[in-house]
């Protein structure tokens, strides 16, 4: 379980760091990121761990790399096109 958690967050440093190279213009700040990644990766190795039980190591990593993927595309912001609010007509 302890190799796990570790697994866990150096995928989520590692998804962060590619998140920051590829997104740096539509991500908050980088602390935010790197900090999201690996709690979201740690998150993710938990439950699938709970999910599949010990001795699914590369199973319980997979989960680690799809709930932190998933968690810090919550931070993305939209492009440069912005939604408007259109007046409604009384």
């Amino acid at each position: 379980m302890l190799l796990e958690a570790i697994g866990s967050v150096l995928l989520g440093l590692a998804l962060s760091w590619a998140a920051v190279r590829l997104f740096a213009d539509r991500l908050p700040e980088r602390r935010a990121v790197f900090l999201t990644g690996p709690l979201g990766a740690l998150f993710g190795a938990h439950v699938t761990h709970v999910a599949l039980g010990p001795g699914h190591s590369v199973g319980t990593l997979v989960g680690a790399l799809l709930v932190g993927a998933v968690t810090l595309s919550l931070l993305l912001r939209p492009t440069g096109r912005r939604l408007r609010s259109r007046a409604i007509p009384s």
